[in-house]
C-alpha cells in the first residue's frame, strides 16, 4: 500500500514538474517572438528619426563611392523578398509616377520605414545622409525636420514610418539607376548613370505644422530658409520692378508637382534677373541654394555654377504678398535650366497656412530622361 502511495507521489510530483517547464517553456517562446516582433517592425519616430551617424560602413569612401558602398551595404541588411521589392529594373515611367506629396501610401513603390529595423532603418538613413549632404540647414537636416513634422499630425495617414526607399535601377558604377525616397510632403531622387549624378530633381518640400514646432524635445524649422530667401529677394525689389515681377491671377498650388512633368510655360514671366542690380542678383542665387543645397556640396557646386551662369537669364515671379506667409502667396523662379516654386497653403490639421515648394530641371528632372 504504501509502495503504490509512494509512485503515486513520485508520478504526481513529475506531472508538476512537466507542467512548469512547458509553462516556461511557453512564455520564453512568447518573449522570444515579442523580442522578433520588435526587431522587424517599428513604429512611429524610430521609423524616419533612427540617427544614421551610428553607421561606420563605408566611412573610409567618399562621393559616389562612398553613396554606392552604402547602397549596397543597406542592401546586405535585406532579405531577399525585400531587395525585390525595393529594386527594380530602371524605368521611368514608374519613377515619374511612384512620388507625390499626400499622406499614406498611395502609388509608392519601395520598402517603407516601419518594416523596417532599426539596423535597416540606420543603413536607409545613412545612403540619404550621403546623398543629401551634411553640415548645413539643408539636406539631411532639413528631412529630418519634415518627418519630424509628421510625427505632429498623428493618425493612421501620417508619420515617419510612412515613408518609402526604392532603387530604381540597380546601383552601379556604370548604369542609370535612381535613388528615391519619400513620403507626405517629401519626395527626394538623385539619378546616377557612370558613376555621377545626372540629376537630383524633381525634388519636392512641404510641411505642416509651418514655421517653428518642437517635437520630442527639439526644436525644428526646416523650410523657413525658402520662405526666408524668398520675402527678403522680394522685399528688395523697388515698386516698378515688383510690378514687373508680379503675375496676374491666383496660384493656390505649384503647377509642376506630382504627376505633372514639362509643364513650364514657353516664355518666361516676371522681373528679368539680369536687369537687376548685383546685390539683388544675389539674394535670387541665395533662394535658389536653399534648393540646390539640399543635395551632397560636390554636387550642389556643380549645379550651382550652371544656375549662376544662366542667371542673367532668368525670371522670378510673384502673387499675392511679398512676405510670403499667407493663403495663396506664390513666387516662381523660371531659368533655362532652374525652375523652383514655392506656394502657400491652407492649413489642414494647423491653422493657418503651411507651403509645398518644388524645385525641377528642365534639362535633368529624373536624370534627364
Amino acid at each position: 500500500m504504501n509502495s503504490i502511495i509512494g509512485k503515486t507521489n513520485v508520478i504526481a510530483t513529475l506531472l508538476i514538474v512537466f507542467i512548469l517547464l512547458a509553462c516556461s517553456s511557453d512564455e520564453t517562446k512568447t518573449e522570444t517572438e515579442n523580442e522578433s516582433e520588435t526587431e522587424t517592425t517599428t513604429s512611429g519616430l524610430g521609423n524616419g528619426l533612427t540617427n544614421a551617424a551610428t553607421v561606420t560602413t563605408c566611412n573610409s569612401e567618399s562621393g559616389f563611392a562612398k553613396i554606392l558602398c552604402l547602397a549596397n551595404a543597406f542592401k546586405a541588411t535585406l532579405n531577399a523578398s525585400q531587395i525585390a521589392t525595393l529594386q527594380r529594373a530602371y524605368s521611368i515611367s514608374v519613377a515619374k509616377s511612384s512620388w507625390s506629396n499626400l499622406p499614406g501610401v498611395q502609388g509608392r513603390v519601395g520598402l517603407r520605414f516601419e518594416v523596417l529595423t532599426n539596423e535597416q532603418i540606420s543603413y536607409a538613413k545613412a545612403l540619404i545622409q550621403a546623398a543629401s549632404g551634411t553640415g548645413t540647414s539643408e539636406g539631411y537636416n532639413e528631412i529630418n525636420g519634415l518627418l519630424a513634422a509628421d510625427e505632429t499630425l498623428g493618425g493612421n495617414s501620417y508619420g515617419s514610418g510612412l515613408y518609402y526607399i526604392a532603387f530604381h535601377g540597380t546601383p552601379s558604377a556604370t548604369n542609370k539607376w535612381e535613388l528615391q525616397f519619400g513620403g507626405h510632403h517629401l519626395a527626394f531622387a538623385n539619378t546616377y548613370s557612370n558613376g555621377a549624378l545626372v540629376g537630383a530633381t524633381p525634388s519636392f518640400r512641404g510641411i505642416e505644422p509651418f514655421n517653428e514646432f518642437t517635437y520630442d524635445g527639439v526644436t525644428y524649422s526646416p523650410v523657413n530658409q525658402e520662405r526666408d530667401a524668398f520675402a527678403t529677394m522680394l522685399q528688395s525689389l523697388s515698386t516698378t520692378e515688383l510690378t514687373t515681377a508680379k503675375l496676374s491671377g491666383i496660384f493656390s498650388d505649384i503647377l509642376a508637382g506630382p504627376g505633372s512633368d514639362n509643364v513650364f510655360p514657353s516664355t518666361a514671366s516676371g522681373l528679368q534677373v539680369g536687369t537687376l542690380s548685383t546685390a539683388k542678383q544675389t539674394l535670387v542665387l541665395n533662394a535658389i541654394k536653399t534648393y540646390v543645397e539640399d543635395i551632397d556640396s560636390e554636387n550642389a557646386a556643380s549645379i550651382l555654377l550652371n544656375y549662376t551662369n544662366e542667371l542673367a537669364n532668368t525670371y522670378i515671379a510673384y502673387s499675392g504678398t511679398t512676405a510670403v506667409a499667407s493663403q495663396n502667396d506664390y513666387v516662381r523662379i523660371d531659368g533655362p535650366s532652374v525652375w523652383i516654386e514655392f506656394s502657400m497653403q491652407r492649413g489642414v490639421v494647423y491653422s493657418p497656412n503651411h507651403p509645398h515648394s518644388v524645385w525641377r530641371d528642365k534639362t535633368n528632372d529624373y536624370g534627364g530622361n
